[in-house]
């Protein structure tokens, strides 16, 4: 949004007859450079055919909205930077006359000159356009500054042939029914025209206008401006109807605009505002002094705006012409403005300021200033009230002032420090509300009270209201307490006014709204939830006519106090100075309204609302990277993360701040809408489709404007097309065939291996088994039993068989498992153990080591693998052995594998191997390798890596100690 400095501009209107009145005030916006302007010089403005503002400046043109400027200049198409002109036809081009003299205009978000149109190719001789004229058919005729006219027919630009002689400026005015006129007016420096001898003059201004038909005339032919006058031109005579002279004017008008019935005129030093002018009416108002005007333009709203040479550009509300402003600049002594009161009788308008300040105004406009309260600090007068005939009560912070509005004269009636409030009685009794005091005056004082008391209504001449910092109170000239009142939740409640309306107390709370009381009941609370301008309510004022008026920090409410609603609200977007409001006036209509920034009044019921939908246009489109011109239509190849952006805006030049959108792309046009304060709408990552914008704004208190539309279509790229999803498609079927093919295939090629493992497995157990006992093992075993039996010891021989059937059992038993538990592994070596005692005659003693760590789970391991190292360690090492041998077996846990060693004190490894038979060697290599092939197998099953190691003690550095140590590393199962 553009910065809008308002600035108050006043001046004193001088009447013939040298009374000097009270002026008008107009409230102006000034719009400036660092607004977005793009110079502060401008040499004319001109409204488009969608309703745009333009303004020419010596570095190029600005597009006005009324937010927003947009700026165009060489490099954007214009042929020339310095712009002194400006014309709109009806085919909504806009024609920008440049220094250079070349032709170009605005159409359709673009600019045609000579590199794009070649219908605008022209030699302009150095020579620029100074007027335009629209002919039927769209051609449109220029007189340049040579005197020449130049004509553009849609097709080429030339030199026209209207005829040899007589083709200058008279001749297109006088001939308007042909060329109609793109300006307002013409300046000439002789009014005779050559080609023209029977045109008749007419140098005297008749005023008052009273010929209806003189006053269409003016409004509707070409205006000829002669220094300080202004003539009604046609071919047969040109007559005078504005001669500055007789209006105090006495500088060339350099432009002029018709308003209604009002006529503005500026000058080269200032802007003159002739109010009702074509009404009849002799007033003038001098605005924008020491300023030069260079164009002024009324607008279809009817705003005027005002284009100066170095002070930018200045506009006028249309709605400001329906109030009157105030202020230390045109007669009060201060903006500040706490009271007003209008004696009826005496027609004295009555203003309470600060400083102790009142001033007043008479029915002629005359203003005198009054000093009521000269103590230092806060003396402001608060309030203002009939007292008597032609008499009036005036509440100052520091006391009660009687005022004769006949005579003018002021008596002060008490000093009262830190006054808030008064009230009269039906019968003229004053009750004063100060600080922590309630005053009846020349009565009785309720002092020092722990409260700080804000307000006081009167029922009657006895009984009275009081309102404080701390709820509201009730009190009677004969109990002389306050006595809290009403419901329970005014105990605690800041109160700032009160009023008694028949029968009722309408209360303004600091925080909460309205309440109304019947009694001690509510029977109304107004708040800003009932669209209440505040719930900060700083005074009540009650027309006697059904009207209650609020002042509030946002303006003012007013309430009908018959049936006690709201009516509407007035704020400064309605046009007042200021939103803080300290009091409120009714006079027949006529609203004056006391602000911290001046007097405002206006005619309550002729308060203009602008219903009106705007216009709301679309202004470029983005996406991704790229920027393109708005248009019905869209159509774009597919960015992958790009955003697509539309901008958009409202021509609003009044509240342009309060403008609201709402855009659909839902296609859902009954409830797809979405409301935004933003001008820009962002779609992210906006995927392939057809989609349909829709746009619409509305303006302050108007209605939703008529959407604009536009299509947007997002091209797939190719692989977004059917046939490349399908091709895509396809193609990831016959990858996850064939990724679950070769799943498949290695799956039953796994099994094949499992199965192909398990026959080993079964192959390499059998063969095992084979070479697990040894026949000497058996033979030796069944001879030893023979020999029992001869020496007559048959009960060892049975025990020794019944001993030798159980281990065949055991090892039958086991063979058929996978893993056995190392408790039956032991029990198995041990009972195998015993036998090889017995068979050995008790030549070797044996012992197992177990750490604890194993006995707190159950140990599984693979059956018949530590049985072939312990018979070879016997029958390898002790057997040979002429003493007695030892044998220890030792089981631990290491790293979630058994360790187990087969450590014997016998002949060792090496010298076993050089005394064993061939066959004999080649039993013990078999075992030794089916161990080793077994281990390999578990661990292409479970990754568990198993170990066979072979080590002769007196070789590896045991000492002189003989014997071989074989250790082992078995894969365990391990279950607590």
């Amino acid at each position: 949004m553009p910065f809008i400095r308002y600035i108050l501009l006043w001046l004193l209107v001088i009447f013939c007859t040298g009374t000097t009145t009270l002026a008008q005030g107009l409230m102006i916006r000034n719009y400036n450079v660092k607004d977005g302007l793009a110079n502060a010089t401008v040499y004319a403005a001109v409204q488009d055919k969608d309703g745009f503002i333009w303004f020419a400046t010596p570095t190029g043109v600005s597009k006005f909205d009324g937010k927003r400027f947009r700026n165009y200049a060489k490099k954007d198409g214009l042929t020339d930077n310095d712009v002194v002109k400006l014309a709109a036809d009806s085919k909504g081009r806009l024609w920008f006359f440049t220094l250079n003299g070349k032709p170009s205009f605005y159409a359709n978000s673009v600019i045609h000159n000579e590199e794009n149109d070649t219908s605008l190719a022209f030699n302009s001789r150095s020579h620029y356009m100074q007027y335009a004229f629209e002919g039927k058919g769209g051609y449109i005729w220029f007189l340049n500054t040579n005197n020449r006219i130049v004509q553009y027919n849609g097709k080429k630009t030339t030199y026209d042939k209207l005829g040899a002689s007589g083709t200058d400026l008279f001749f297109l005015i006088r001939n308007d029914s042909i060329f109609h006129p793109l300006q307002n007016s013409f300046h000439v420096d002789n009014l005779k025209d050559p080609n023209n001898p029977s045109q008749k003059i007419f140098p005297v201004c008749p005023y008052p206008l009273d010929d209806t038909a003189l006053v269409a005339r003016i409004r509707q032919n070409s205006i000829v401006v002669l220094r300080n006058t202004l003539y009604s031109y046609k071919a047969k005579d040109a007559i005078c109807f504005f001669n500055g002279a007789d209006w105090g004017i006495t500088d060339e008008i350099s432009n002029m605009c018709i308003d209604d019935d009002n006529l503005w005129v500026g000058t080269q030093r200032a802007l003159f505002f002739m109010k009702g002018f074509f009404k009849g009416e002799k007033k003038v108002i001098k605005l924008l002094d020491n300023h030069y005007i260079t164009s002024l333009l009324k607008d279809r709203d009817g705003n005027i705006w005002i284009t100066t040479f170095g002070d930018g550009v200045y506009n006028i509300p249309y709605k400001n012409f329906y109030f009157s402003y105030l202020d230390n600049t045109n007669g009060l002594y201060s903006h500040s403005i706490f009271s007003i009161f209008k004696d009826k009788k005496t027609d004295l308008l009555l203003i309470g300021q600060n400083a102790g300040i009142l001033n007043t105004i008479d029915h002629a406009g005359r203003i005198r200033q009054f000093t009521l309260d000269t103590l230092s600090g806060r003396n402001s007068i608060l309030t203002i009230l009939p007292y008597r005939d032609r008499t009036v009560l005036i509440g100052t912070d520091n006391g009660v002032v009687q005022f004769n509005t006949a005579t003018q004269k002021a008596s002060r009636l008490r000093a009262v420090k830190m006054l808030k409030d008064i009230d009269i009685s039906p019968s003229g009794k004053i009750r004063i509300a100060a600080k922590n005091q309630v005053i009846a005056l020349d009565d009785y004082v309720i002092n020092d009270l722990d409260m700080l008391v804000t307000s006081i209504a009167c029922i009657n001449d006895s009984a009275y209201y009081v309102g404080t910092n701390t709820g509201l109170y009730y009190c009677t000239d004969g109990k002389r307490i306050l006595i809290p009142t009403g419901a329970a939740n005014f105990r605690k409640m800041s109160i700032k006014d009160l009023k008694w309306v028949n029968g009722h107390l309408w209360v303004g709370t600091s925080d909460q709204g309205i309440y109304v009381l019947q009694g001690d009941t509510v029977v109304k609370h107004l708040s800003t939830a009932n669209n209440l301008a505040s719930d900060i309510c700083q005074q009540l004022y009650y027309d006697g006519d059904n009207g209650m008026y609020v002042a509030t920090n946002k303006g003012v409410s007013i309430i009908n106090v018959n049936d006690q609603t709201l009516i509407r609200n007035i704020t400064s977007n309605d046009g007042l100075m200021s939103d803080d409001i300290r009091g409120v006036y009714n006079d027949n209509g006529l609203l004056y309204i006391a602000t911290s920034n001046g007097l405002c009044y206006f005619k309550g019921d002729k308060l203009p609302v602008d219903t009106v939908p705007p216009v709301t246009y679309l202004s470029n489109i983005r996406y991704g990277d790229s920027t393109f011109l708005p248009a019905s239509s869209f159509v774009h190849l597919y960015k992958r993360k790009a955003s697509f952006e539309a901008e958009f805006g409202a021509i609003v030049f009044d509240l342009p701040e309060m403008v609201e959108y709402q855009y659909n792309f839902s296609g859902d046009t009954t409830n797809g809408w979405v409301t935004t304060m933003s001008n820009i709408i962002p779609f992210p990552d906006l995927q392939p489709g057809q989609y349909r914008l829709l746009v619409r704004a509305r303006k302050y208190k108007s209605n939703w404007s008529h959407p604009i539309s536009m299509e947007v279509n997002i091209l797939p790229q190719w692989y977004q097309e059917w046939w490349a999803r399908g091709v895509l498609l396809l193609a990831a079927l016959l990858l996850i065939l064939f990724v679950l093919r070769y799943i498949v295939r290695r799956i039953k090629q796994a099994e094949k291996r499992k199965t192909e493992y398990n026959r080993r497995i079964a192959e390499l157990e059998a063969k095992a088994l084979t070479n697990q006992m040894n026949p000497h093992f058996i033979f030796n075993s069944l001879n030893s039993v023979q020999h029992l039996i001869l020496e007559k010891e048959e009960k060892q021989a049975l025990n020794f068989l019944a001993d030798f059937a159980t281990l065949m059992r055991q090892m039958l038993n086991n063979s058929r498992k996978s893993y056995i538990s190392l408790e039956e592994e032991i029990a198995f070596l041990t009972r195998y153990l015993e036998l090889e005692k017995i068979r050995f005659a008790h030549s070797f003693t044996y012992h197992f080591v177990i750490e604890d760590e194993l006995k707190d789970y159950t140990v599984y391991i693979p059956p018949m693998i530590i049985q072939p190292i312990v018979e070879n360690a016997i029958k390898h090492g002790l057997a040979p052995k002429n003493s007695s041998g030892y044998l220890e077996i030792r089981l631990e846990m290491v790293d979630d594998l058994l360790y187990c060693s087969v450590d014997d004190d016998g002949i060792g490894w090496d010298k076993s191997n050089s005394i064993k038979s061939s066959r004999l060697i080649k039993h013990e290599s078999t075992a030794l390798s089916v161990i080793r092939e077994r281990l390999q197998i578990i661990k292409s099953f479970n990754g568990s890596v198993g170990k066979l190691e072979i080590i002769d003690k007196f070789k590896s550095g045991f000492g002189n100690k003989e014997g071989t140590l074989v250790e082992i590393l078995i894969p365990i199962v391990k279950m607590l």
